[in-house]
């Protein structure tokens, strides 16, 4: 039974696991829209973002620290994409229309995760 900051401290402590080297990094989150369009369109009169692709599928949009994809559910999943150095071990990846090379993954509540290669992402930010 939970009675306090102490449990709640103690179980995590637990559940930490100690990893050495840098942090991973999200590369983007991808939330689910009808209209890409309208969507693109709210968040651009709602925040100060800059359109870096738009489609009619999906759009991306690059925040300061982050990158928001706009996805429609019957052409991508909602995710979560994390850059690693070694995509490649979590299964075959696939190259996308953007040029970076991924693949997904789930997560222990089935939820969906894809992982991008690191350098297919930097590549991109070069040119």
């Amino acid at each position: 039974m939970y009675n306090g900051l102490s449990d709640m401290t103690e179980t995590t402590e637990k559940k930490v696991q100690k990893n050495e080297g840098p942090l991973d990094a999200i590369d983007h989150i991808a939330v689910a829209v009808d209209d890409v369009g309208k969507a693109v369109d709210w968040y651009r009169e709602t925040f100060n973002c800059e359109i870096e692709y738009q489609d009619k599928t999906w759009a991306f949009l690059r925040f300061q620290n982050i990158k928001l994809a706009l996805v429609v559910p019957n052409q991508h999943p909602p995710h979560i994409a994390f850059l690693h150095e070694n995509a490649d071990q979590f299964g075959n990846l696939k190259t996308h229309r953007d040029g970076s090379r991924s693949v997904y993954i789930q997560d222990s509540a089935g939820n969906s995760v894809e992982i991008v290669a690191k350098d297919s992402v930097q590549a991109q930010e070069k040119d």
